[in-house]
């Protein structure tokens, strides 16, 4: 029993760095967006690209790991329809964030470059922020669906 409370301890707290991460990120990024200050992006830019990777990348991949396990440890069937949801919502949120990752590379990349060239940002860094941003509400839902369906289990 023991096993099954320190795997589902670091489950939830898998959810919390993808959810705490995914918030900070998004706020910091919009926050240095809304400065227009070129190397205020650039340094926020880059510290977010090394956020992702090194937290929400780590329970990006715990995630199914601690999932799986729990599932075995306690019999849990992945035919039950709020876990079969959840796995649906999780490829989503997946097919969001990782488009979302090369944005931030390449948003980071036009910051800096703008930034050493001392010119305002280009055309191009706005259509990507654009294009996060959006991409952000269905990753970021899907994440707190599937928070919900872990807790509530409602059908």
């Amino acid at each position: 029993m023991m096993l099954y409370f320190l795997v589902k301890y670091l489950h939830v707290l898998g959810a919390i760095v993808i959810l705490g991460t995914g918030s900070g990120i998004a706020f910091f990024m919009l926050m240095a967006h809304r400065s227009r200050n070129v190397e205020f992006i650039a340094r926020t830019a880059s510290v977010v690209v090394i956020a992702d990777a090194l937290f929400t990348l780590s329970a990006v991949i715990l995630q199914p790991v601690t999932g799986g396990v729990l599932m075995m440890l306690s019999a849990t069937s992945i035919a039950e329809r709020w876990l079969t949801a959840s796995l649906a919502l999780y490829i989503v949120a997946g097919l969001f964030w990782v488009p979302v990752v090369f944005m931030q590379i390449e948003m980071r990349d036009l910051a800096r470059k703008a930034a050493e060239m001392r010119e305002p940002l280009p055309p191009r860094y706005f259509v990507l922020f654009r294009r996060w941003f959006i991409f952000g509400f269905p990753g970021f839902g899907a994440t707190m669906l599937i928070l919900w369906l872990m807790i509530a289990k409602p059908f």
